[in-house]
């Protein structure tokens, strides 16, 4: 992460956001690319004045919820043979056992697993193909895909920023237990909203859908 930090101080201000746009929307199609590294080392570079924070989030926004909606197209038209051939391409990232898991995550949970979904590596790629090929209805997906999307890159940017913002000025006073506090403060934040994304996956591997990964198609018999 540090050498991807060092590489976008490099870059003015408007290449940073269109990278950290056009990665995080890339991985939201359904690649696995390193969305999450490229939205921290954007925020820490924020916190230290290369970029405004604002834009690094709203950039990151913008690229989730737009990759997320091509990504649903593209699984709605490919459907499972688009994922298994995903799953073959990618098969450390996206094998049948990965996809099995993202698909009991939203038979259990509907649109809810793309909400949190968000906050977890697997769906947050996975999301918004899968939602497609599992036909969930588009107005259900959208609404899940912007709140989880404007929640994850509003709260990462901002919530790195003020630790960041907070370290630089409690250490030029060597206030160490105010820099204790906010360290603190982020990281339990952030086990919070990842412990609620965590309950989307399987307790066990005999929960949810078959071995196969089959199950009924999320939103079947729903207006789409």
């Amino acid at each position: 992460m540090i050498d991807v930090q060092h590489w976008l101080s490099a870059l003015p201000p408007v290449a940073v956001y269109l990278i950290v746009a056009g990665v995080i929307g890339v991985e939201s199609m359904g690649v696995p690319l390193p969305g999450e590294i490229v939205l921290v080392s954007s925020a820490l570079l924020a916190a230290a004045g290369v970029v405004e924070p604002q834009w690094v989030a709203t950039a990151a926004a913008f690229g989730a919820i737009v990759g997320d909606s091509i990504g649903y197209a593209v699984g709605r038209r490919g459907g499972r043979p688009l994922l298994a051939r995903l799953g073959r391409r990618f098969p450390k990232h996206l094998g049948p056992a990965h996809l099995a898991r993202a698909e009991q995550s939203f038979a259990r949970h509907g649109v809810w697993a793309v909400f949190f979904g968000r906050f977890v590596a697997l769906l947050r790629i996975l999301a918004g193909p899968l939602a497609g090929a599992l036909h969930v209805p588009y107005r259900r997906f959208l609404l899940a895909n912007a709140a989880g999307g404007l929640v994850w890159a509003f709260g990462t940017t901002y919530l790195l920023y003020s630790v960041g913002r907070a370290a630089e000025h409690w250490l030029k006073d060597i206030s160490w237990a105010g820099l204790v506090l906010a360290v603190l403060a982020g990281l339990g934040s952030t086990w919070w909203l990842r412990r609620r994304a965590r309950r989307l996956e399987p307790v066990s591997a005999g929960d949810g859908p078959d071995a196969t990964g089959a199950s009924e198609p999320v939103g079947a018999g729903t207006e789409r």
